[in-house]
């Protein structure tokens, strides 16, 4: 949004962005919740998930989704007409993206492909046209995504071996997936400053991609292939610290530079 106002977005664009951005983000977890809860069920690290849980039922879920779904279309058409035109594309993305772990080892490319479709749908809002600029964001984010989530699924190796699913660890072992989400953090890394340089970004978003880089190469400290034992840490805090630094050095790179 910052970057495609070239400042702050109008309170109407920021209001309808950031429900659009909430409803399709509550749409792809409650659908990945309906379709994933028998398999959630049979694992110990998801058994407790509100489906198998018990703590809600199928209906209250699918509820939860239609709303989620009715919601973004509305939002959608109180931005632009590119943007209502383009919601059930993203929408229908985020319903199936979840079934690809059933047929594909490359799920968590799926899963970086509807996170990183978000910048461009943040620019297309804003702006009502696309370009390269929203385009190199996405692929940093789809990069950076998908790189976590192959970490992430080390943790359901022997799960999916078990019952038939797919994953990169699965298809190349538990060093390579390392090898595979390093060169994704590094592919990110690369758009984010190719993302700065050719929009002649100013110097505290480079700060931010240096500070990003040093979270990054943290993180490989944090977890290796002979010890998963803190990704919790990896997973949430890492990523949360890496997405807040990205965001406020643009902040600052575009409002007070």
């Amino acid at each position: 949004m910052v970057l495609a106002a070239d400042g702050l977005p109008s309170w109407s664009q920021f209001v309808w962005i950031t429900v659009a951005m909430v409803s399709a983000r509550t749409l792809g977890m409650s659908s990945n919740r309906i379709m994933d809860r028998h398999i959630d069920a049979l694992n110990p690290r998801t058994a407790e998930r509100h489906l198998p849980g018990g703590l809600l039922g199928l209906r209250d879920m699918m509820v939860l989704a239609v709303v989620a779904l009715g919601i973004f279309f509305l939002a959608a058409s109180q931005l632009n007409l590119l943007a209502l035109a383009l919601a059930p594309v993203a929408a229908v993305y985020l319903i199936v993206y979840p079934l690809t772990k059933r047929f594909t080892w490359t799920a968590s490319l799926a899963l970086g492909g509807a996170l990183g479709m978000v910048p461009s749908a943040a620019w297309i809002a804003v702006r009502g046209s696309l370009s390269w600029e929203p385009v190199l964001l996405s692929a940093a984010v789809a990069l950076w995504a998908g790189s976590f989530d192959i970490l992430y699924h080390i943790q359901d190796r022997e799960f999916y071996f078990s019952h038939g699913l797919h994953s990169v660890v699965r298809r190349f072992g538990v060093v390579a997936s390392f090898r595979w989400a390093r060169t994704f953090d590094a592919a990110a890394v690369i758009c984010l400053v190719g993302l700065g340089l050719g929009m002649g970004l100013a110097l505290p978003y480079f700060i931010g991609c240096v500070l990003t880089t040093g979270l990054l190469f943290y993180k490989y400290r944090v977890v290796s292939p002979d010890d998963i034992t803190r990704m919790g840490m990896a997973f949430l805090r890492i990523n949360a610290y890496v997405s807040a630094t990205m965001f406020v050095s643009t902040l600052i790179a575009v409002l007070l530079v």
